[in-house]
């Protein structure tokens, strides 16, 4: 979607009116309520809109686009949104890229082939064009060019093999070279300083710093207003944008401080030559993140070696006794804080051994990694991609996914773990990209640009050697690429091949296909790592009716205490199946906002299918039910959040799945002696017989995303994770959501824990994971294992980031954090000396018993 913004000069009322263009169409939107008071639907023609432009001081609009090598223009009341005029005029050499808007009656374009610049008059209802070749204008052009976004009045920016050239526009088709600036840049929008005095800033990007130099819009040759060069981390990329404020300096001169926007989407304000402030805003645009462990505690460490130099341990101990002593400075205090926040447990650069010390890697938008301290959420490293930084051959990378590369076990000691990034260069048809990155110290171990696409990428459950684990990179033609590509790899996936199975689900059409490899390419240019891949099945669902919205699955690294659950004294077997999916469908009406669709009009239809065979195990369908839906996957059960129409109330629904072919093996004394033998291969080609109970809540949040809780063995009961409307995560224990619930339980069931039925689920204040805070624009919650069974690490992320512990069955394995060890130990001490005091008496009571 191409989306335009222009703020208005009318108002409408006291209101002012906003014009926005998207979607093809045209709206006056209001600035206080966002209410849209006019629209107006330009895309029955294809019109591709480029600019929306109002005179000042008119009631006009003026809307303008393309229509292949047509000009078109729509002069609109901006008042009512009816249209007054259509204008256009074909220009043979058709046009491309973006428009230049010069003065109220002008603009500038570029031809198909970029190399002639067509100035365009469109005042009074006619619509007239001017050439002038590029080359004519500038010496030694070559390639083609593109116009660069400036709002520069009379003047256009163009830029062609990282040089931008700006060239006034005295009259129409009067142009005249002003600069040439030979190396990457950004320029900011014109700045009133003064009456009739505009001036501008161009950034331009070296090696390892910038110049900044503001000039004179209206005068080029009166010299700079400001020329500083601040020195620049090169792990921030060139700068993007720049926007510009004046302040009066106390010799009465003007000063200018730049906001500078660069490639890693972080924000820096400049002033006087020197950075101010920084912030890393590319950590509110999180793609993908995992986790890796902390090095290895090594023993043997030198005292000089932990605290850098024997000095500096000198002066750190020296400090602390001053501070002792109550002698310190309030420097010197400070300076105290720092040391033993940086020598605090939490806060090491080793493991731990409960396994709460871990990195948080996270990938950005903007093709940046970050490592992030679970201890106090300190940026360890982070690295711009190279790889991922735009260039000729990569014009527009986006980064895709992240997964786990190496993760060394057996020699923890000797190597570094590392992580697969995976991207494209742009497009679906574009190739892609792979960096390997070392988690530990955060450098780029190898890139690759590959000869394909990547559509889909699959984790196989097997490493080499080595430890790499082995991964198949799909492209849009249907073929599977091994990596890494090695001998031992091949071998290893050869041995595999009759067992790699998964599905594509294209929402757009409403299929899911099932998939398996199938023999090596055959195409041209081909290798022995490349594989042709077979459709095994498909489930069609009628886009008349049914439209796909959301699906789940479960976490493939999840373990599973026991296979087993026990019911009134019946033992019931799981349906633990890592190949199933749940899959929810709705109405196509049903599919819009929440009350576009009326209760007949929308229904929710939820399934639960085999992935290797395209069984369908198990299907509800929920009238008057509408998405948004929610879902999140866990062992044998799955768990929804819809919103009911009738009701006017949102509902979570469960259901959960158990294998009624072991039906047999219910003899609790068996299973305990360990007379049935539950680790028999199951096959899904076999027909399962399942049963299924389901039951449905009410719920009163509205829901943005779900998890549940993890732990290393599987035992501690689960938390449903839920990211609230409201950007705060609710802990929901499962017992509440247990299809079993009845309104007056049995005492058996009773002992066992089940909760007595009620309509609604319960929300308790004090489940709030995340207590009195808003995590902004809360969009992904991950749950992480510790070695601590009893504890879950909890990592949601969206504008703001918010890590946490949480015990979803208490801390039964370990004494809390505020444990006091001192109270302990004199209680001892005291219990010590009370025995020995009391021993002491009772002889002497004795004695005194033998003498009488």
């Amino acid at each position: 979607m191409d989306l335009f913004c222009k703020t208005s000069s009318l108002k409408y009322g006291k209101d002012n009116i906003i014009l926005v263009f998207g979607m093809g169409s045209l709206h006056a939107v209001s600035s206080i309520d966002g209410e849209v008071i006019w629209r107006k639907d330009l895309v029955a023609e294809s019109l591709e809109i480029k600019q929306v432009l109002q005179p000042h001081g008119s009631d006009v609009v003026y809307a303008i686009g393309f229509v292949g090598s047509e000009f078109v223009t729509y002069e609109i009341n901006a008042r009512s949104g009816e249209v007054l005029k259509r204008t256009s005029k074909t220009f043979p050499g058709g046009f491309s890229g973006e428009l230049s808007y010069v003065s109220n009656d002008m603009l500038v374009a570029l031809d198909t082939t970029g190399s002639t610049i067509i100035s365009i008059r469109f005042g009074d209802g006619q619509i007239s064009f001017h050439q002038t070749a590029i080359s004519d204008l500038i010496e030694n052009f070559s390639g083609m060019a593109s116009i660069f976004p400036s709002k520069l009045t009379s003047m256009v920016a163009l830029k062609f093999n990282s040089v931008i050239v700006f060239v006034r526009v005295t009259g129409f088709g009067e142009l005249e070279v002003v600069e040439k600036i030979d190396s990457p840049a950004a320029i900011s929008d014109p700045l009133s300083v003064s009456e009739g005095q505009q001036a501008f800033a161009v950034v331009q990007n070296g090696e390892s710093k910038i110049s900044i130099t503001v000039k004179q819009a209206n005068d080029w040759s009166s010299g700079n207003l400001l020329k500083e060069t601040i020195v620049m981390d090169q792990q921030r990329g060139n700068v993007e944008k720049v926007f510009i404020n004046s302040y009066i300096r106390t010799d009465r001169s003007y000063g200018f401080r730049a906001l500078i926007v660069m490639e890693d989407h972080s924000l820096l304000l400049l002033q006087q030559g020197e950075i101010v402030w920084s912030r890393d805003d590319g950590l509110a645009s999180i793609l993908d993140m995992t986790t890796s462990e902390l090095p290895v505690e090594k023993e043997g460490v030198s005292v000089a070696k932990v605290e850098h130099s024997l000095l500096e341990w000198l002066k750190g101990h020296l400090l602390k006794l001053k501070g002792t002593l109550m002698l310190a400075t309030p420097e010197e205090v400070v300076a105290i804080q720092g040391m033993r926040l940086k020598s605090s447990q939490k806060n090491k650069m080793t493991r731990d051994h409960n396994g709460f010390r871990k990195l948080l890697i996270v990938l950005t938008r903007a093709g940046k990694i970050f490592a992030l301290h679970t201890g106090d959420g300190r940026v360890v490293w982070s690295l711009l991609l190279p790889a991922f930084k735009k260039s000729e051959a990569c014009p527009n990378p986006t980064g895709l996914n992240l997964y786990q590369w190496q993760v060394p076990h057996h020699h923890a000691l000797d190597e570094n773990p590392s992580v697969l990034v995976v991207g494209s260069c742009g497009g679906s048809e574009a190739p892609g990209v792979l960096s390997f990155v070392d988690t530990y110290t955060g450098k780029e171990l190898d890139s690759l640009t590959l000869g394909h696409s990547i559509d889909h990428i699959i984790p196989l459950p097997v490493t080499d050697s080595t430890e790499q684990r082995l991964h198949l990179l799909l492209d849009r033609k249907g073929h599977a690429f091994l990596y890494p590509r090695t001998p031992e790899a091949l071998k290893l996936c050869q041995v595999e091949l009759p067992n790699i199975y998964w599905y594509l689900i294209e929402a757009d059409k409403d299929i899911i296909r099932g998939h398996t490899l199938r023999k090596t390419c055959n195409f041209e240019g081909a290798d022995e790592y490349c594989f042709d891949t077979r459709e095994l099945w498909s489930i069609v669902f009628p886009s008349d009716s049914e439209k796909i919205v959301a699906t789940a699955t479960r976490n493939l690294n999840e373990v599973v205490h026991t296979q087993a659950k026990v019911v009134d004294h019946d033992a019931m077997y799981k349906y633990l199946s890592k190949n199933m999916i749940f899959v929810a469908t709705v109405s196509p009406k049903g599919a819009g906002e929440i009350g576009s669709a009326t209760p007949e009009e929308s229904s929710l239809v939820v399934y639960l299918i085999d992935t290797i065979t395209g069984r369908i195990l198990h299907r509800v369908s929920h009238h008057a039910a509408q998405a948004p839906v929610h879902a999140v996957f866990s062992e044998n059960w799955v768990i929804y959040h819809y919103f009911n129409l009738r009701a006017h109330r949102y509902e979570m629904s469960v259901i959960e799945i158990y294998d009624q072919s072991r039906a047999e093996n219910k003899d609790i004394w068996k299973l305990i002696l360990g007379k049935h033998d539950l680790s028999s291969p199951i096959s899904s080609y076999s027909r399962p017989e399942v049963m299924v109970k389901s039951q449905s809540y009410y719920f009163t949040h509205s829901v943005k995303t779900m998890a549940v809780s993890s732990t290393a063995k599987g035992i501690t009961s689960k938390q449903i994770l839920i990211g609230t409307i409201g950007d705060q995560v609710l802990a929901l224990d499962k017992r509440f959501l247990d299809p079993r619930r009845t309104p007056n339980p049995t005492p058996a069931e009773r002992e066992e824990g089940l909760i007595p039925l009620t309509d609604a689920l319960p929300i308790i204040p004090q489940s709030f994971v995340t207590h009195s805070l808003l995590v902004e624009g809360l969009r992904g919650i991950v749950t992480i294992p510790t070695k601590l069974e009893s504890t879950s690490l909890v990592f949601s992320y969206g504008v703001d980031l918010f890590f946490t512990r949480i015990a979803p069955s208490r801390i039964y394995d370990s004494l809390t954090e505020d444990f006091s060890y001192a109270l302990l130990l004199l209680t001892i001490v005291a219990l010590i000396a009370a025995i020995f005091v009391t021993w002491v008496m009772s002889e002497k009571k004795e004695l005194n018993e033998k003498w009488r």
